[in-house]
């Protein structure tokens, strides 16, 4: 109930001030807009505190720059920049230590107007002439000017000091820091209190990076501050990968009716607003009337935000962040507002106003500064603050140090002309304006920074949020600082869970062109965009990426691979072809049945040795090529099981000098055969040949030789345990590497030549009348072992891993069946199946 209560109160005090200023009392326009407080060293002070508008522009017959159809702007913040300045005068008069028998006045000029009203009024002040409507309460008493305090926007400055550096007079500006009035051949008596925003657009793109905001819109004024700016801004957001999603620049000639401003303000969620009080009112009032609820504004200004109120609850600047200069909070000043009242101050002739709107008083018939029918305890810290707000604002505070620097620098002044001359005859101060300028430029103000180094160093910023919601409650309340001097990292410091974001985020915005690309993939820029714009894509095999928003993605070690999600890179585990394989375990079982097949037939030949059909086909080789083929087989094993260079060497080598001397058998069989029945004349040569069984030499020979090619091998480069980490994911295959392919080959090409000719000579014999003659299944042998030999190589080169070594297994087991099925297959059945025709008698027939 109370907030309800306490927000209709804020509606009526809107509605009342509304309705005040347009049933305005005549007393408005006869109480002067100047007025001044007497002193013996006098400052000029150049403020805004109301502006005149006019329809018609029908002039006043006798008051210059005065329209008859004049309505009163008010805009009451501004008003603390006059309180801040009685505030440090009264501090410094009342100082026992700080100019001592002098005290410190000012005159005060409302700036309704740039151009020729500046430059007169200004004149009229520094000569001291003029009637009663320019300079109040004038009178001949002898009075020093001392300095001209002007602001807050830079053109007026600049006005006024083009006339007052012709005469080298002091000048103090209390806006914000502009670089052409530090130009010193232009303004060399011009003092700026306020310090550079030098580290503002990086404080602000730390935000950026902060909360990951990386598409964020810049509204600037079209001056040389906006263009210096903007540069600043791209810097930075270039260093941090941020984009401007636009870039809209204010002008003088801006309205609120300039559409196309507002064309694509709703492409982001965050825009940075830049500029000076004056530059941005126009701005300013068309976000509030188009209720822009949906954007966080980020801005260099708090004045103006939040100075209205009405009966909408929503409010376009709930929820923004501004960054402010740093300045230590003056709990005096706010005692002083306190007893503020037009009894105290009768020379202020905004107070009677003030109390006319706010506290229903009526002015006297006979004296507009004269109040009736008031509350006796109204006070300025009663209102509202998007009225007026008690805290010292950042222009105030420039005030404040800037008279400080003017009292200081007299007071220097001072001490150098009692040291020089004694003080006499009561005349009190005697000195020109410009001679103030020495001392100006050393001078130390109350947080003893000199202004030389105060146009130098920009330290730390204040970020205050903007609570107004329901709108009129006006609060802005400091939610992090940024320090440039800090450490890197530690620069940005903020208590997130206080900041209040517009009403349409339920958590922190998101501000970014393109969605953020997940663990797993990476960006990839889109052709005419900015780089904030882009495109997920996954990352390549065996790569990862264990970030958000990654330009590249990272490739695992070898030793490494990528999980699934490929956001993670984890150890392969070795493998192998290993007995307890599947793989493995059936081609062991393959090899050990062949292998006990092949002894079986070893038996059946033993036992049946004396038979005509063992007989006749050279029983020894027989039992030799049995003996080899179990060998053969058995030779297979070595490629099974965890790979060591013992495993590696005899796992070529017995291989390759098991299949020679079983290929040796057969064309010893074969050569047997082809000497036997083919030779037409028995000379005396084959006749040895038969008796000295000189075929059977053949295996030796061959064999040896095939020992020198595996030696020169083994010398050589021999064969290695080699790691194949890419052809199984997630492993790594531990294999026997050959070494030297050449030897390697040329043991195959080596036993497939032998494989030719025992082809060759079983081919020739395949027709001789023999019962028994067994070159026609010699030579089909022959023709298999070849084909499997030749297929194996371009299946071995396009296979990799376990597959490759169980390919070499099928080869060596797919050939020695080929010899030992085609060769004794038939031998077998014969003895096992038909005994009838292995016998003497069936010879005979």
């Amino acid at each position: 109930m109370f907030s309800w209560i306490f927000i209709f109160w804020f509606l009526q005090i809107n509605k009342f001030v509304s309705a005040a200023i347009y049933n305005i009392s005549s007393c408005y326009y006869k109480i002067s807009e100047e007025f001044h407080r007497e002193g013996d060293v006098v400052i000029g002070a150049f403020l805004p505190l109301h502006t005149f508008h006019t329809g018609k522009k029908k002039p006043h017959l006798t008051i210059p720059y005065y329209y008859l159809d004049n309505k009163i702007q008010y805009n009451f913040k501004n008003y603390q920049y006059i309180l801040a300045l009685q505030f440090a005068i009264e501090e410094i008069n009342g100082n026992p230590n700080l100019l001592p028998n002098i005290s410190l006045g000012f005159d005060f000029y409302n700036v309704r107007f740039t151009g020729k009203y500046i430059l007169d009024i200004t004149f009229n002040w520094l000569t001291a002439l003029g009637d009663g409507n320019h300079i109040p309460n004038y009178n001949c008493k002898k009075r020093n000017f001392t300095a001209a305090l002007t602001g807050t926007s830079w053109i007026t400055s600049a006005q006024i000091g083009t006339l007052l550096q012709l005469f080298k007079f002091p000048q103090i500006t209390f806006g914000p820091y502009d670089l052409l009035l530090s130009d010193r051949g232009q303004y060399p008596s011009l003092y700026q209190m306020a310090p550079k925003d030098t580290s503002l657009s990086l404080a602000i793109v730390s935000l950026m990076v902060h909360f990951r905001w990386s598409w964020v819109g810049l509204i600037l004024p079209d001056d040389h501050k906006g263009n210096k700016i903007l540069s600043d801004f791209r810097e930075e957001m270039e260093r941090k990968d941020i984009c401007l999603a636009f870039v809209k620049m204010t002008s003088d000639a801006w309205t609120s009716y300039f559409y196309k401003f507002w064309e694509n303000i709703d492409e982001t969620n965050v825009t940075i607003i830049y500029g000076d009080i004056d530059s941005l009112e126009g701005v300013i009032r068309n976000i509030e009337q188009r209720l822009l609820t949906w954007n966080i504004w980020i801005m260099n200004i708090e004045h103006h935000v939040i100075d209205r109120a009405d009966y909408f609850m929503l409010d376009s600047f709930h929820g923004s962040l501004i960054f402010k200069h740093h300045y230590r909070e003056n709990f005096e000043f706010t005692k002083f507002i306190q007893r503020v009242n037009p009894n105290n101050y009768p020379e202020d002739i905004y107070l009677p106003k003030l109390w006319y709107l706010f506290f229903k008083c009526s002015f006297a018939n006979i004296n507009c500064h004269v109040l009736e029918n008031c509350q006796t305890n109204a006070s300025l810290d009663v209102f509202p603050r998007h009225i007026f707000d008690v805290a010292m604002n950042a222009e105030s505070t420039s005030i404040y140090n800037g008279v400080y620097a003017v009292a200081h620098s007299l007071h220097e002044m001072r001490l150098q002309q009692l040291q020089m001359q004694p003080y006499e005859n009561g005349k009190g101060m005697v000195f020109f304006p410009w001679q103030l300028n020495t001392f100006l430029k050393h001078i130390e103000v109350t947080d003893k920074k000199s202004l030389d180094w105060r146009q130098k160093i920009d330290t730390e910023y204040d970020i205050l949020n903007i609570w107004n919601l329901p709108k009129g409650l006006g609060l802005k309340v400091k939610i992090g600082s940024f320090s440039a001097n800090a450490p890197q990292g530690q620069q940005l410091s903020l208590s997130e869970q206080m900041i209040q974001w517009p009403a349409i985020f339920s958590e922190i915005p998101q501000s970014v062109c393109s969605e953020s690309c997940g663990l797993g993939f990476r960006k990839v820029t889109m052709e005419g965009k900015a780089i904030c714009c882009y495109k997920c894509t996954p990352c390549a095999v065996n790569e990862i990426s264990n970030e958000t928003d990654v330009d590249q993605c990272v490739k695992c070690p070898e030793s490494h691979y990528a999980n699934t999600e490929k956001s993670n890179c984890f150890q392969k585990s070795v493998s192998f072809l290993a007995y307890e394989d599947p793989l493995g375990t059936v081609l062991v079982s393959i090899a050990l049945c062949l292998s006990t097949l092949t002894v079986f037939v070893i038996g059946i030949f033993v036992k049946h040795r004396e038979t005509p059909i063992v007989k006749a086909n050279n029983r020894a080789l027989s039992y030799i090529l049995l003996i080899t083929l179990t060998f053969c087989f058995l030779c297979s094993l070595n490629f099974i099981g965890k790979p060591t260079t013992a495993a590696c060497i005899l796992q070529q080598t017995t291989f390759a000098v098991a299949f020679t001397v079983a290929l040796a058998t057969v064309l010893a069989k074969a050569i047997t055969v082809v000497l036997a029945f083919k030779v037409s004349f028995p000379g005396r040569m084959v006749r040895w040949l038969m008796i000295s069984r000189g075929p059977n030499y053949i295996i030796p020979i061959c064999t040896l030789i095939q020992l020198f090619i595996c030696g020169i091998w083994m010398a050589t480069y021999p064969p290695f345990i080699d790691q194949d980490a890419h052809t199984e994911y997630g492993h790594i295959i531990i294999l026997c590497n050959k070494g030297s392919a050449v030897a390697f080959h040329s043991v195959l090409g080596y036993l497939c030549f032998m494989a030719l000719g025992s082809y060759a000579m079983a081919f020739l014999s395949r027709n001789l009348p023999d019962t028994f003659n067994e070159s026609k299944f010699l030579s089909f042998s022959m023709l298999v072992f070849f084909c499997v030999w030749i297929t194996f190589l371009p299946v071995y080169h396009s296979t990799k891993g376990k597959v490759m070594v169980a390919m070499e297994i099928f080869s060596i087991l797919a050939s020695s069946t080929a010899l030992l099925a085609f060769i004794f297959g038939p031998k077998c059945y014969i003895i096992l199946l038909r005994p009838d025709k292995n016998s003497l008698n069936h010879i005979r027939k």
